[in-house]
């Protein structure tokens, strides 16, 4: 991978202006898209297959007067007189309510079929009015023109303040916060670079990359029913890992240019090393968000792909975009100081001074410090730790309800005047639905049943108890004693289901069901609830397979996935504190304490899990680096620690800083995901990364980078540090000296195709226009080198290079460039077929010899005519021959080809315990 990415950053610049104006382009169609096709969010929170959600629909089917969503007009005397005194202004009111496009029936609150709730001391009332369907599906218009109505009666002797369902909104509040939380980012890259144009830059990637994916979330609203939190949390993500990763890289790059790199040089380096880093971690994030499919609910499984996109299209902008960005600013990226002291020395930096002495840097103090004693920093780190999860006993989850508005709306006013007026359980009435077309005598049923709710505990009243028009489907409106959120309306509605069997057999009805916003918030609650576990065991296992393969140890995956579960409750425990007990709820602009979003947990889970293996990738990699070149596992810690700590730091704080902007908008759905995101980076980061993390490291010592070797074979080799690069470089240097060549193989090892064994070491090289024989009696050893020519086996040591492509990065490259014959086929019409655009980096394999020389003296007399141009333009040929020395093929082969010269042999065999074998001859 990292060899591709070294091409990949050194072609983005050298396209650098067309790859920005792609972008460009790229950005002003989406946001054409968007508007045109003017797509909505969706501000409800469904499960199909829920009791609750069934019972909507079913509503909608056969009651439709009561399947849309209710809105509430709280209506008040307030010049001293009982609220019948204003029958006919409101009885007015809700006729003109009825008549607006949209509303299915809005009845006066004095009807004796369906009355209005009064207050104790008759002064107010409240009147309700259903819509024909859900939020964001209303008539454009009609939300207004109600509220316009209910204004125009809002007088001094009659207040009137509407409420309920419909003002549920699904437009996603940005502020000041977010914005504020952009500049702190700003202000911690002008620090780490030590310069203003350098800071700008990942900013600028982030925002593009989020502008892009919000827009294609907008455009694809209009024909996918998504989530409204979905886009800002997109948003807050991709703004986050955006900064973040162009960091990785543009720290690289500066690093390099300080060091007197060529600027093309160091921006393929830099996505070569660094950018591999950003790909696993990107990906490592991806996997966690899309794994939210294991919920089995779907709008969270759409919150997470849409979040995973955006992530994923942030590391394809930090991978193309940025060098391009880095390619148009060239020199200016490089430190002024560096700058003249290279313009003194003819562009050239000179050699450090070794005498000079070099200046202790703190991580280095604080990494000797925690590793210093640690079995007592590991134990001071989960005691600390633990201290902050405690209050996740108190941690609540349910869905937000109109009590969660900011103070002073229109939503949050009215809901506290109901609460205040009426009692809270009027803000969230529950739906009890029955089949009743068995029943002889439906308004008896209806009764019955009614009398059954009410004698049950935590019922306030009954609201309304009736019939549908067809007398098939009975609708009891059950008003809680608590709150939508409270735990006796919880109580409430498992009571009612669980009597749902004894009143389905004593009154012969069927299809009993509790529904309503209030009960469809529970069954979402209760279902998230039971994904925790499930999704918590696909997280922790996917981190201890991601990371073995990293890292090669076993001990390695387990401390990283319980430092992982160290920081998910320390997030957890701070949410509550700030949700629950109401700490620090002025300066984060939290307006009420009580239950958090109930996808907070799950949430949070999946997108910490990417987050903290992106710092343990970045930080451990380093260590293990240093550990493999010497050994010593002590100074490898202190070493690979101080070169990846600031980088991480500035990471971490900008993480912060951005999820820290989203909590101060205020709007409750998102800000326990920020609040816990938040303090999960900022624990994870400095308190389980750079502390923990090497004092277990310094504990196990040597043994942390132990695997056994049947674990080592079977897990695929992940280079996230781009070893592959040295090869690369190598490679060319190589080429610088020797010329380029079609094929080389520097100690090379391969199996054997089909059979148990290698062959190799083999080292040697051919030039392009070559036609190489690969002589062997034995087939699985001649079929071993004519896959390794192919690409279609891959080393399993040394170096193998086709060209410019070396294996086992670069073997898709290498398999689109090859050209297989196989035994048996028609070799002259094969090689007719071969396009002649690209031959200069082809590599054709004919698996049997006799069948080239066959079809050159029987078949086609112009075949060897098709080689010499085929050699000629540069195309190489890989022949194998099953006879161990020249055969009669060989010769005759040899003989017809205008340049004898171009065709050389090869001789291979299986590998001994004694013999090694294998050089080009």
């Amino acid at each position: 991978m990292s060899s591709s990415l070294y091409r990949l950053g050194l072609l983005m610049a050298s396209l650098r202006w067309k790859i920005i104006a792609l972008w460009m382009i790229l950005l002003i169609a989406l946001g054409a898209l968007a508007v045109g096709l003017g797509g909505t969010f969706s501000s409800d929170i469904e499960i199909p297959g829920t009791e609750g959600q069934r019972g909507i629909d079913n509503l909608a089917n056969r009651f439709p007067e009561m399947g849309g969503a209710s809105g509430q007009v709280v209506l008040g005397s307030e010049d001293g007189a009982e609220i019948g005194e204003h029958r006919d202004e409101i009885e007015d009111l809700m006729a003109q309510i009825a008549d607006v496009d949209g509303v299915a029936a809005a009845p006066s609150p004095f009807d004796d079929v369906s009355p209005g709730t009064r207050s104790d001391d008759d002064s107010a009332i409240i009147a309700q009015f259903q819509m024909d369907g859900q939020v964001g599906t209303f008539p454009e218009g009609s939300l207004e023109e109600i509220e316009g109505l209910v204004d125009s009666v809002d007088s001094a002797d009659l207040s009137a303040d509407i409420g309920g369902q419909v003002l549920q909104s699904s437009e996603v509040p940005f502020g000041a916060g977010e914005v504020v939380g952009i500049l702190i980012a700003l202000l911690i890259l002008a620090i780490v670079f030590r310069s203003f144009v350098p800071a700008v830059i990942p900013i600028i990637t982030a925002l593009v990359g989020v502008g892009i994916s919000m827009l294609a979330v907008m455009a694809l609203a209009a024909g996918v029913e998504i989530p409204s939190v979905t886009t800002a949390l997109g948003a807050m993500l991709g703004l986050a890992v955006g900064i973040d990763y162009a960091l990785f890289i543009l720290s690289r790059h500066r690093d390099q240019l300080s060091a007197g790199e060529d600027v093309r040089e160091s921006i393929g380096r830099a996505l070569a090393t660094s950018g591999s880093a950003v790909i696993f971690a990107g990906l490592t994030v991806i996997v966690a968000l899309v794994g939210l499919f294991v919920t089995g609910i779907p709008f969270l499984t759409i919150m997470g792909v849409a979040a995973a996109a955006t992530v994923a299209l942030s590391v394809v902008v930090a991978l193309t975009m940025l060098p391009a960005i880095m390619g148009v600013l060239g020199e200016r990226l490089r430190p002024r100081k560096v700058r003249a002291l290279m313009a003194q020395n003819d562009g050239v930096l000179p050699e450090p001074d070794p005498e000079q002495p070099r200046r202790r840097s703190f991580g280095t103090l604080w990494v000797r410090v925690v590793t210093k004693v640690p079995a007592l920093t590991i134990l001071l780190v989960v005691l600390g730790v633990g201290a902050l999860a405690i209050p996740i006993k108190d941690l609540e989850l349910a869905l937000p309800d109109l009590g969660t508005e900011q103070p002073g709306t229109p939503a949050r006013d009215t809901y506290d005047l109901v609460a205040e007026e009426f009692g809270p359980g009027y803000n969230g009435p529950l739906l009890l639905t029955a089949d009743i077309i068995n029943t002889t005598d439906p308004l008896g049923v209806v009764e019955d049943l009614k009398a059954d709710v009410e004698s049950l505990d935590h019922v306030k009243e009954i609201q309304m108890a009736t019939p549908n028009r067809g007398a098939d489907l009975a609708v009891v409106v059950v008003i809680p004693e608590g709150g939508p959120t409270d735990q006796s309306t919880k109580d409430l509605v498992h009571e009612l289901r669980d009597s749902a069997a004894g009143w389905e057999e004593e009154y012969s009805i069927s299809d009993v069901t509790v529904t309503g916003a209030t009960a469809v918030g529970i069954d979402v609650t209760d279902k998230l609830s039971t994904a925790l576990l499930p999704f918590g065991i696909f997280v922790v296992g996917l981190s201890l397979i991601l990371l073995a393969m990293v890292f090669r140890s076993v001990w390695v995956p387990i401390k990283a996935s319980l430092g992982y579960l160290l920081s998910v409750a320390a997030a957890f425990g701070v949410t509550a504190m700030v949700f629950e007990y109401g700490w620090f709820n002025a300066p984060l602009s939290v307006s009420v304490n009580g239950p958090v979003v109930a996808f907070m947990p799950i949430m949070v889970m999946g997108v910490l899990f990417g987050l903290a293996m992106d710092y343990e990738v970045f930080l451990v990699s380093r260590m293990r680096e240093e550990f493999t070149r010497t050994g010593d596992a002590r100074a490898s810690i202190e070493k690979g620690f101080t070169a990846s700590a600031p980088v991480v730091v500035a990471a971490a704080l900008i993480m912060v800083s951005v999820f820290a902007g989203f909590v101060t908008s205020g709007w409750f759905m998102l800000q326990p995901i920020a609040v816990g995101l938040a303090v999960g980076v900022l624990v994870d980061a400095f308190v389980v990364r750079m502390t923990l993390v090497p004092a277990v490291l310094a504990l196990l010592g040597s043994h942390a980078w132990w695997l056994p070797r049947w674990l080592d074979r079977a897990l695929p080799k992940v280079d996230v540090e781009g070893e592959g690069l040295h090869a690369v470089l190598e490679h060319r240097h190589w080429t610088q000296e020797h010329g380029a060549h079609a094929l080389r193989l520097q100690d090379t090892v391969a199996p054997l195709v089909g059979e148990k064994g290698t062959i190799g070491p083999l080292t040697g090289s051919i030039p392009p226009g070559s036609l190489l024989v690969v002589r062997s009696a034995d087939d699985a050893a001649r079929a071993a080198f004519l896959a390794l020519a192919a690409g279609r086996l891959e080393p399993e040591s040394g170096l193998l290079a086709v060209h410019d492509r070396l294996a086992p990065d670069d073997l898709g490259a290498i398999q689109g460039r090859a050209h297989w014959i196989p035994a048996g086929a028609d070799v002259a019409a094969r090689l007719r077929e071969i396009p002649g655009r690209r031959l200069s980096t082809a590599v054709i394999v004919v698996e049997r010899l006799e069948d080239l020389a066959h079809s050159a003296t029987s078949i086609d007399d112009t075949l060897v005519e098709r080689l010499d141009a085929l050699l000629e333009s540069g195309a190489t040929l890989v022949v194998g021959s099953r006879r161990p020395d020249v055969s009669d093929a060989e010769r005759l082969l040899q003989d017809s080809l205008r340049d004898p010269r171009r065709l050389s042999a090869l001789a291979v065999q299986r590998s001994t315990a004694s013999v090694p074998e294998g050089a080009l001859a």
